[in-house]
C-alpha cells in the first residue's frame, strides 16, 4: 500500500489542525446535545412528577374507583394548565374517561407509559415518542392506588416536546457556533504561530543553500528571541565560523604554496647555474650549490614531514614510541642543532641546564620535534640580536621547560589563537601555521600542557609542563 505523504509543515498541520477539530467539533455536539437534551426533558418530567405526586396524595384516600373517577373529572375540567399540557383519566382498567382537549382517545393506541406504571412497582411511567399525528411528545401515567391497594385509576400527563426541542435546537447551534470560533481564532493563531516559524525556516533553507555555494557572508536576520532566534544566531556563527575557517585553509595553502615555492626555486636555480657550468665546473660553485641544495631539500622534507604529521593527528593515526627518556637529551640536542643558524642571524640561545633532572616516559623524536619548533618560532620573531632563553626545572612531578625570546610578540586579541591550526598573527613571517598545534598535540599525548604567554613588541615565553615517569599515568605503554 502506497504511504501518503503531505509536504510542508503547514499542510501537515492544517491536515492535524482539521481532523482535532472535527472530532472536537463532533464530540462537543453529541455530548451537549445528549446534555441540553436531558436537562429540559429532566425538567419537564420532575414538573409534571410533582404535579401527579400531589394529584395521588389528594386522591388516595377514595375508597372506590367511582370517587375517584368523579374527582379526577373535576380536576381535568379545573386544570388551570390546560394551554401547557395535556390530561387523561383512566379507569382502573386502562380506559380513557375524559381528556382535557375534550377530543376520544384512540382505543387502538397503545398507551407505553400507562403499561409500564401498572407494571412497575413505583406505580409510575413515562414514555417518549411521537403521536399519530407526528408530534413529539413526553407523557406520564400515576397510577392511583386507595388505602387497600385497590388500583381505582390513572392520570396521564401528555407534554408536547417541540417548544422544548427548538429551544433544544437553538442552544446546540449557539454551543456550535461558540464552538466553532473557539476553533476558528485557534487555528488563526496557530497559523500565524506556524507561519513565524515557516517563514524563518524558508530564510534558513535559503541562507543554508547560500553557505553550501560558498558564500559566507549571508547572514539571517533575527526576527524572535526564542529557539527559532538561536537557530539563526546560530547559523549566522556558523556561516561566520566557515568563513574563517576558509580563509585561514586559502591562507594556509598560500603560505604551504610559497613555503614549498622558496626552497624549489633554490634548488632549480642551483641546479641550473651547476648546469651551466659545463664540464669543467669551478668547484667553489659547485660546492655551494650543492651546499644549497642539501640544504633546501631538507627544508622540504621538514615541511612535508610537519605537513604529514599533522595529518596523521587530525586522522588519529600517529604513533608515539613511548619509554623512558632524558628530557635535557633530547633539549641539548634541539638547541644544539639551531645555535649555528642563531649565531649566523646574530641571535643567541642562552640555555640554562640543570646537573639533572627525572626522567620522562615520551617519544624522544616526538619531544625532540616539540623543542625544535618551539625555538625555530623564537628565533623567526626575534630581531638580530635578540635573546633566547632555554630554562630547564622539575617541579611537583613535573619537567618545565621555559623557553622565552624578546621578539616581536603576539598581539592580545591572537594570544587565544595561536594554538588553532592554520592560524598564523603575523603572515610575513615564513611557516605553514600549524606548528605550533602540532606541539599543543603532541605534549597533550604526553599527558603534558603546553603555555604561551605573550605582549606585544615585548616577547613570548612557552612553557612545556610534561610529568615524570613516576608521575605520568600513561605507564610507559605505546600510544596510537
Amino acid at each position: 500500500m502506497a504511504k501518503i505523504r503531505i509536504k510542508g509543515i503547514t499542510n501537515r498541520w492544517l491536515i492535524n489542525s482539521f481532523g482535532v477539530a472535527f472530532v472536537i467539533i463532533i464530540g462537543v455536539l453529541v455530548f451537549s446535545s445528549y446534555s441540553v437534551k436531558q436537562y429540559y426533558y429532566s425538567g419537564i418530567e420532575q414538573s409534571i412528577s410533582g404535579r401527579s405526586n400531589e394529584l395521588a396524595n389528594f386522591y388516595g384516600n377514595n375508597t372506590t374507583s367511582k370517587e375517584f373517577l368523579t374527582s379526577a373529572v373535576g380536576y381535568v375540567e379545573n386544570f388551570p394548565d390546560k394551554n401547557m399540557m395535556e390530561i387523561m383519566v383512566l379507569d382502573s382498567n386502562g380506559d380513557v374517561v375524559i381528556t382535557s382537549s375534550g377530543f376520544e382517545n384512540d382505543d387502538t393506541k397503545p398507551i407505553p407509559d400507562y403499561e409500564e406504571a401498572i407494571a412497575s412497582n413505583n406505580v409510575y411511567g413515562k414514555w417518549t415518542g411521537k403521536l399519530s399525528s407526528g408530534e413529539n411528545v413526553l407523557s406520564v401515567t400515576r397510577v392511583i392506588y386507595n388505602l387497600s391497594g385497590a388500583n381505582v385509576g390513572a392520570i396521564r400527563y401528555i407534554v408536547s416536546l417541540e417548544p422544548a426541542n427548538r429551544q433544544i435546537f437553538l442552544n446546540i447551534s449557539f454551543i456550535f457556533l461558540g464552538v466553532l470560533s473557539v476553533l476558528f481564532m485557534t487555528i488563526l493563531s496557530g497559523a500565524y504561530f506556524i507561519r513565524s516559524i515557516i517563514k524563518p525556516a524558508k530564510r534558513l533553507t535559503e541562507t543554508a543553500h547560500y553557505i553550501a555555494q560558498g558564500d559566507f557572508n549571508t547572514k539571517i536576520e533575527k526576527e524572535y528571541d526564542d529557539e527559532i532566534g538561536d537557530l539563526c544566531d546560530a547559523v549566522n556563527n556558523m556561516a561566520s565560523e566557515l568563513g574563517a575557517a576558509e580563509k585561514m585553509k586559502n591562507d594556509f595553502i598560500s603560505s604551504v604554496s610559497h613555503e614549498l615555492r622558496t626552497p624549489l626555486t633554490a634548488i632549480k636555480g642551483w641546479a641550473e647555474t651547476m648546469q651551466l657550468s659545463g664540464a669543467n665546473p669551478d668547484p667553489y660553485t659547485m660546492e655551494k650549490g650543492m651546499s644549497v641544495i642539501i640544504k633546501e631539500t631538507e627544508r622540504l622534507s621538514g615541511i612535508v614531514e610537519e605537513l604529514l604529521d599533522f595529518s596523521r593527528i587530525q586522522s588519529g593515526r600517529i604513533v608515539l614510541i613511548m619509554e623512558r627518556m632524558d628530557i635535557l637529551a633530547e633539549l641539548d640536542e634541539a638547541v644544539y642543532m639551531l645555535n649555528e643558524r642563531a649565531i649566523s642571524e646574530e641571535k643567541h640561545i642562552i640555555f640554562n641546564e640543570p646537573e639533572t633532572v627525572s626522567p620522562i616516559i615520551g617519544d624522544k623524536n616526538r619531544i625532540k620535534q616539540v623543542f625544535l619548533n618551539i625555538i625555530d618560532n623564537a628565533l623567526k620573531y626575534s630581531n638580530p640580536g635578540g635573546i633566547i632563553n632555554v630554562i630547564a626545572t622539575e617541579e611537583n612531578g613535573n619537567i618545565v621547560i621555559v623557553i622565552s625570546d624578546e621578539g616581536q610578540g603576539i598581539a592580545k586579541e591572537d594570544l587565544p589563537r595561536v594554538k588553532e591550526k592554520f592560524f598564523k598573527a603575523n603572515t610575513t613571517v615564513r611557516g605553514s601555521g600549524i606548528g605550533l598545534a602540532l606541539c599543543d598535540e603532541i605534549v597533550r599525548l604526553h599527558n603534558g600542557s603546553l603555555i604561551i604567554d605573550s605582549e606585544k613588541d615585548v616577547g613570548t615565553t612557552v612553557t612545556v609542563v610534561i610529568p615524570t615517569a613516576s608521575n605520568n599515568q600513561s605507564g610507559g605503554k605505546e600510544t596510537q
